[in-house]
Formats: C-alpha cells, structure tokens, sequence
C-alpha cells in the first residue's frame, strides 16, 4: 500500500501541464496582438529614426503585456477554482519557500532585462548614425557656427534652432526666418539646437525625437523626414508659466516646394513671428496680473514667416 500510494504521489501531472501549456499559448498570442496594436498607440512614424523606436516599443508592450496577463490570468485561476470555503477562516498550509521555483523566477527576468538592455543598445546606436548629436559649451553671445562642427552628411542645414520664453525661431543659410520649421522630404537636415535664457526641449513627436537646450550651449543635431505633412513641434521642458503653449509646426514637403518656400519668403518683409505666450501674458496683465509668479515673455522674434497656428496638423 505504501509504495503504491507513493508511485501515485510522483506520477507526472499530465493535466496541470496541458493547462499551463494552453494557457501559456493563448497568453503568448494575446501578447503578441497588443504588440502590434502598440504601433497605432504612437503619433505618425515620419522620420528614419522612427521605425526603430516604434519597434522597441512594440517588443517593451509585448513583453509587458504577456507578464500582465499571465499574473492577472493566474489570480483569476486561482478566485475562480482554488478559493476557500465561503466561512472557512483557517490559516494556509505552513509551505516554505521553493529553491527551484525561485532560480526560476529569479533567472527568466535577469535574461528578459538582458535581453531588452541589449536591443535598446543596438537601437541607440543605430539612431546616433541617423541623428548624430553633439553638444558645445559657448558663450550664449558667440555664433554657433564659429564653435559647432557640423553634421558632414547633412543634405540641408545648418538651421538655427533658437528657443525662448516662449517662442520658437528658426534660421536658414539663406538667411531666411521662420516660426515655423520647414523642412524637405527624404533629406538629411542638420540643426543648431541653442537657448537665449532657460532649459527647452525640442520635441517632434512624429520623428521620436526629444532633445533638451540647454543654456549656453549649442547642440548639433541631425534627422531624416520620411512623410509629408505638418507636424508638431512641443517645448517638452517646464520653462516657466507658458511653456505648455510653446508649440509650432514642422511643415515637411518635396524638396521642390521646400526651395520655392526658401525664394518666395526670402522677398517677404520681417514681421513679428509666432509667440502665444506672450498674448496670455499681455490677457493677464488686462485682468490686473494676479495668480502665480511669472517672467515677462521675450518680445517675439522679427521673421519672414510668421506662419499660420490655425492650420491642423497631422500628428
């Protein structure tokens, strides 16, 4: 009797491991599905950088959601099938703590995180050969072009990025001026990144792009548009009361019509360029300038092309 309750005892759980194996599947082809689904959750991919951003998402989703799901499937498993007695209030069985099951669960997320760690380094090196960056202390006063060594594959550039509280300027070799950055498809454009008072972020969604300026520095960097259409430019760094309107368009087009903007607005006269912080400040200070403490916003840039902030944008 004893060896035969024994050999009953070790006889292999063919039904548990059935059940773990169904479930598993199902949660791996769940997590695949999100997966894909996570591409709709990002902004328009619309710049070379962008398919490799999207993909380590995507995996990062995936990966989570097979976690989600299989911890959340196991706590229902349990409510549904191995609850206590409506009235039973004993305490478990005294089980103590499983060598094997621990290595498991302590081995499984050391390779994931390895795993994950790897491929975002291989996606950051492949988006610093797309975008190359690189950052110049100066003197806020001295002319980015005399200290930036500049991107020696760029196609177009170097345009001046200038950011301020709260408005944006950009500046062509042609010497043309725009609140709006205009930029031609399929071509490797080339940026000076610099600030003229507080810490910005020059933040394009659509291309996955998020690079802070910082004060008294220069920063060169380069991207490749790859859609047509308007996209939006965000200020992403807290620069004081009106950086969350401290937005503009990028405008990618055929390089044909991006040479006929550069002729056509060069002829135009300066004008004041696009600045809605400081119609906010000028509306504060009719109502008697009560509320929180702020700066006057910087008088707003003279350019060719004010642009126009009415105009819907794709992403």
């Amino acid at each position: 009797m004893t060896s035969t309750r024994r050999m009953n005892q070790k006889r292999f759980p063919v039904k548990l491991f059935v059940t773990i194996l169904i479930a598993t599947a199902i949660d791996l082809l769940a997590s695949i599905q999100i997966s894909r689904w996570a591409y709709g959750w990002l902004p328009i991919p619309a710049s070379s950088a962008a398919p490799y951003v999207d993909d380590l998402f995507s995996l990062e989703v995936g990966i989570g959601a097979f976690i989600f799901i299989g911890c959340v499937g196991f706590i229902i498993w349990s409510v549904l099938f191995n609850r206590a007695e409506k009235y039973d209030e004993s305490d478990g069985l005294p089980i103590e703590g499983n060598t094997k099951l621990e290595i498991i669960w302590t081995v499984i997320p050391f390779f994931v995180v390895m795993a994950l760690a790897f491929y975002s380094i291989h996606v950051n090196e492949t988006l610093a050969t797309l975008g190359p960056k690189q950052k110049y202390d100066v003197a806020i006063n001295q002319a980015p072009e005399a200290v930036a060594t500049l991107d020696v594959t760029r196609e177009v550039g170097p345009i001046e990025v200038i950011s301020r509280q709260w408005s944006w300027e950009f500046i062509y070799p042609s010497g043309v001026r725009s609140s709006e950055l205009h930029l031609p498809l399929n071509l490797r454009a080339n940026f000076l990144l610099s600030s003229k008072d507080v810490i910005h972020s020059f933040y394009i969604p659509a291309f996955r792009l998020k690079q802070d300026i910082i004060p008294g520095s220069v920063i060169s960097y380069s991207l490749t548009p790859t859609k047509e259409g308007r996209f939006r430019l965000r200020d992403a760094m807290f620069s004081g009361a009106y950086f969350s309107q401290n937005q503009t368009d990028v405008i990618v087009e055929s390089e044909e019509n991006y040479d006929a903007w550069l002729t056509r607005t060069a002829k135009r006269p300066m004008v004041k360029g696009l600045s809605p912080g400081t119609t906010l400040y000028e509306k504060r200070l009719k109502e008697g300038d009560r509320g929180w403490a702020t700066v006057a916003p910087a008088p707003p840039p003279l350019v060719n092309d004010p642009g126009n902030p009415e105009a819907p944008h794709d992403s």
